[in-house]
């Protein structure tokens, strides 16, 4: 099927089918939806590296300077704030053609102080909280422009940047703003546009004009005094930054990662030795009653979908909180932006034990992504590294400097002309009034009289008589000599790059002491919160039922005879173990890869009930069942093995994993099942392989290796699909054979070193048939 079009000017391809200007359906659809990808990505979501504000924030910004909602001036309260809504349609009508609230959103983020670090508008009413709340309709609110705006907008009308046609080409907007410091660094941005998002953290801008100032004096700074020079982001909010420098001059380095921040506190003594924990700085992204919500929904929580009762990890979390926390309550308001009160149980609880139970199951520590996605110099939407962004800016106000250093020197050098004239006009007053009185064409006898251009002399006829008196020649001559100071040191600057470079080192200084500000962000390494729960180490029997119910029994000594199950179920099996350890569940799909769930046994129910199905405890993948048990140790060897005749060593600790949804450690082809794990002593050095058809393979114990990472393992034995593997073990000399003799008798015989030798070969080979043993079924070491 083939389109006709002309949207595109690009041919199309020769080797297609297409001929003229037809194209196919497939060449149209990829081409429209990647000029609509390229729209959203620069004309909407990503902030550009030379000024750092998206389109609606430059047009935002530019519309309030024109309506005149600029910054006070020196001795006077500035200009009276409008009606957000008035700026809203103004850039809506001339420039921004889209919903009104996607654009008075972006109006009431650059005037949030807890949004951007240096807000670039002065909001009167309600424009919202950190807590999530709102901000009034544009109707009710006020808007101008703050101080710090004018490093944006100051110079936009002296030739600086670019101006383009609006969306329908009525009035023109400029492509860029002609900003005197790297806004995208000091207020940061965040958006998703397609394909692509952007996550760039604020910083103090002290320190990004100091390393501005460093790389404008020397292009090969290192990167160790950039990042001295800019230790890390400073955000609206505070708070702490904990990673190490390492973490931090990575992210810097390439563009990504991920920064840990946490909250900052202080602890306020009371009477009679009582105290209680103060936050008074949160981490970007939380609010206090973001903090308020955690801590009741771990306090007083709810019973899930599907469930009973509580599950143990949503008890154990609310016991462990409500051992250490009393109450707790929100004193934020006027003279203190944040105020989190903490009480503790009593003034006996530690201190650190309280801050670090916080930290570990709420908001008050979390992570802050850094994605350094913006649009560049070259157009191209990019991840930057801070170098790059940098010298980038840099770049951009060199030339911004050098175009208004243009426009500046052709000002100068035009009033100087017209002043030359006039100049000319004061020496020969009677003669100029005679030739204006006498002649029919003034102008044109004007010029050929005095030699004049037509610009001096069409000045000459507008000058006013009172322009005519003593004086006035004085006052030309001091502005010519004036003017003519300016004109070399205009020259100057665009003609030698140092020049250039000591003007912009010294308007970043100004600007610097203009605007700059303290630091905010401590920024000092610290270990990440983990809140453990504390577990009394004693010996205990985890029973496992053939359907998946899990419980625990205190002691080793449990009489397996004696255990009852429900109706139709039986034991799977029992393992002596300690309650510190973690009970391992292996899956086992059909095909793909076998995933290894982790319950800590601590968390199992006790006593001589049911239990509970461990498919309560673990979130297992579609189409995946429990298969096997295992708790023990985990410095214990374990022997993994599959139907398929892989197999592999792992170390139980290697198999833990923090999720519910388990850890893909192990791989499986589609017809293969896993084995029961086999556990390997440290004086075990032969491995036993035991196929379905009666072949018994012996080898040494190091031909097999570890593998922590799991994976498919290496081949144990050479079978096959219709002679699979049934049974693996580990062994010092002696091997004890399970199976059903003649008649269907259970029978077991122990193999030791004579025996055994008949069965000895190499890893991977075919093994020899067991004698005796019709139907062998199992393979274990004999004590």
């Amino acid at each position: 099927m083939t389109v006709q079009t002309d949207l595109f000017s690009t041919p199309p391809s020769p080797s297609g089918p297409e001929a003229g200007d037809a194209i196919s359906l497939a060449h149209y659809a990829e081409r429209a939806y990647l000029e609509y990808a390229l729209s959203v990505v620069k004309g909407r979501a990503l902030p550009d590296v030379c000024d750092g504000a998206k389109p609606v924030q430059r047009r935002i910004l530019y519309a309030m300077q024109r309506m005149g909602l600029g910054w006070a001036n020196q001795g006077t309260s500035g200009p009276k704030p409008v009606k957000s809504a008035r700026v809203v349609g103004d850039v809506l009508g001339r420039f921004h053609p889209h919903g009104d609230q996607a654009a008075y959103d972006a109006l009431v983020r650059m005037a949030q102080d807890f949004s951007l670090r240096y807000p670039l508008i002065d909001g009167q009413g309600n424009f919202g909280s950190r807590d999530g709340d709102g901000a009034a309709a544009m109707r009710y609110t006020e808007a101008r422009l703050t101080p710090i705006a004018r490093l944006l907008l100051d110079e936009i009308d002296e030739g600086t940047v670019d101006f383009v046609p609006n969306y329908d080409g009525s009035f023109e907007e400029p492509s860029l703003l002609p900003a005197r410091l790297p806004f995208v660094l000091l207020n940061g941005a965040s958006g998703i546009a397609v394909g692509m998002a952007t996550e760039i953290p604020s910083h103090n801008l002290r320190e990004v004009a100091a390393a501005a100032v460093a790389l404008i004096k020397d292009e090969q700074l290192d990167d160790d005094t950039l990042h001295t020079l800019i230790p890390g982001p400073d955000f609206p909010g505070g708070g702490q930054i904990i990673s190490s420098p390492t973490d931090i001059r990575e992210a810097y380095r390439t563009g990504r990662g991920s920064l840990k921040v946490r909250a900052r506190w202080k602890i306020e003594d009371l009477a009679r030795g009582q105290w209680q924990l103060v936050v008074t700085e949160l981490p970007p992204g939380t609010s206090s009653q973001k903090v308020l919500e955690e801590i009741e929904e771990l306090t007083n929580p709810k019973v899930k979908a599907g469930k009973k009762t509580l599950t143990q990890e949503q008890a154990q979390l609310k016991a462990s909180l409500l051992a250490v926390l009393d109450a707790v309550r929100d004193e934020s308001g006027k003279e203190a932006a944040v105020r989190l009160v903490f009480e503790p149980k009593s003034r006996t609880v530690e201190q650190q034990e309280l801050i670090t139970a916080l930290l570990a199951h709420t908001s008050l520590e979390t992570s802050a992504s850094v994605n350094l996605t913006m649009v560049g110099r070259d157009g191209r939407p990019t991840p930057k590294s801070l170098r790059q962004m940098l010298v980038e800016w840099i770049d951009f106000r060199q030339a911004t400097v050098a175009r208004r250093s243009r426009h500046r020197l052709d000002k100068v050098e035009d009033r100087i002309h017209v002043l030359e004239g006039r100049q000319l006009v004061l020496l020969n007053i009677d003669e100029v009034i005679r030739i204006i009185r006498e002649s029919d064409e003034p102008k044109a006898a004007l010029i050929a009289r005095f030699n004049l251009s037509d610009r001096q002399a069409e000045d000459i006829l507008e000058i006013r008589l009172r322009q005519l008196a003593r004086l006035e020649a004085i006052k030309i001559e001091q502005e010519l000599a004036a003017l003519r100071i300016d004109r070399d040191r205009l020259q100057e600057i665009l003609g030698s790059p140092a020049a250039l470079k000591r003007l912009l080192i010294k308007e970043i200084e100004a600007d610097v002491k203009a605007h700059g500000d303290e630091r905010r962000t401590l920024i000092q390494a610290e270990k990440r919160a983990v809140a453990e729960i504390k577990v009394v180490d004693e010996p205990v029997t985890v029973i496992v039922s053939a359907k998946g119910w899990v419980r625990t029994m205190k002691g080793h000594d449990v009489d397996a005879a004696t255990l009852q199950f429900k109706t139709g179920d039986s034991l799977y099996g029992t393992f002596a173990c300690r309650s510190v350890d973690t009970l391992l569940v292996f899956g086992s799909p059909a095909g793909g890869d076998g995933r290894v769930y982790s319950v800590a046994v601590a968390g199992l129910p006790g006593g001589r009930g049911d239990g509970v199905p461990v498919t309560s405890l673990i979130d297992l993948a579609p189409g995946t069942q429990p298969a096997h048990y295992w708790t023990g140790a985990a410095d214990t060897t374990l022997l993994l093995a599959n139907t398929g005749g892989f197999g592999l060593l792992a170390k139980a600790g290697d198999m833990h994993g923090r999720n519910k949804a388990g850890k893909a450690f192990l791989t499986l082809g589609d017809a293969d099942r896993l084995l029961p794990p086999s556990v390997v002593a440290a004086a075990h050095r032969q491995v036993a392989c035991l196929a379905f058809d009666g072949r018994l393979l012996v080898y040494s114990l190091d031909e097999l290796k570890l593998q922590p990472n799991g994976g498919k393992g290496l081949t144990l034995m050479d079978v096959d699909e219709s002679c699979p593997l049934v049974a693996v073990a580990t062994f010092t000399d002696a091997l004890r054979v399970d199976g059903l003799g003649r008649g269907g008798k259970a029978k077991d015989e122990t193999l030791k070193t004579g025996a055994l030798a008949a069965y000895l070969g190499k890893r991977a080979r075919r093994g020899q048939k067991l004698d005796g043993f019709p139907k062998p079924l199992r393979v274990v070491a004999a004590s």
